[in-house]
């Protein structure tokens, strides 16, 4: 699975397999074919505290071409509605410049603080309905103001879309009841196909 070279050149082409985030996509769709269940791909570098508009640039350009050839390879294979994809981080972006601090010189351009108020995060396939925009942000990005969704809400709906009732999985244990929601949550039946 790991022999990308086994691959057509064109498809190599499409994946950006020459660029690390273009052979770990391949190597993801190569994974999956071959039954493996669950693939975590990892693009770090997306903490822009200085220079933004040169450092996001960079890091979407990464990535955009990549995903865009995974996404339309599962298709094509007929995969894609049998495999989810979840793509995120674990916080979005502050809408205004951060200001200076000690260990960010005046002269540095500005980058942008983390921001636990209004992020996204997207799901492709796997029984999610395409094309589908759920939640909005106030006019400046700041905070979700419109279907907000906490981290344990998108959980539930992961396990939801991979088969599971997030509820059905608590166990007591010392007292207290456990999941993986967090004995939180709700399914976000709207994206759900």
């Amino acid at each position: 699975a790991f022999d990308i070279s086994k691959e057509p050149e064109a498809m190599r082409k499409m994946y950006l397999a020459d660029t690390d985030t273009g052979r770990q996509m391949l190597i993801a769709r190569r994974l999956l074919e071959r039954g493996v269940r669950v693939v975590q791909v990892w693009h770090p570098g997306w903490d822009h505290h200085q220079d933004l508009a040169n450092v996001l640039r960079k890091k979407a350009g990464e990535c955009d071409e990549p995903i865009a050839a995974l996404l339309t390879d599962l298709k094509q294979r007929g995969m894609l509605d049998d495999t989810l994809v979840v793509w995120g981080g674990e916080f979005g972006r502050m809408p205004r410049r951060q200001l200076p601090t000690a260990d960010l010189k005046v002269e540095t351009p500005p980058g942008r603080d983390h921001n636990a108020k209004g992020f996204v995060a997207w799901l492709a396939g796997g029984g999610v309905k395409g094309g589908t925009v759920y939640g909005a942000t106030d006019d400046v990005g700041y905070a979700a103001v419109e279907n907000k969704v906490h981290v344990h809400d998108l959980h539930a709906t992961i396990l939801a879309l991979l088969g599971f009732d997030h509820e059905k999985l608590t166990y007591r244990y010392n007292g207290r009841d456990f999941r993986l929601t967090d004995v939180f949550g709700q399914v976000v039946k709207p994206i759900i196909a």
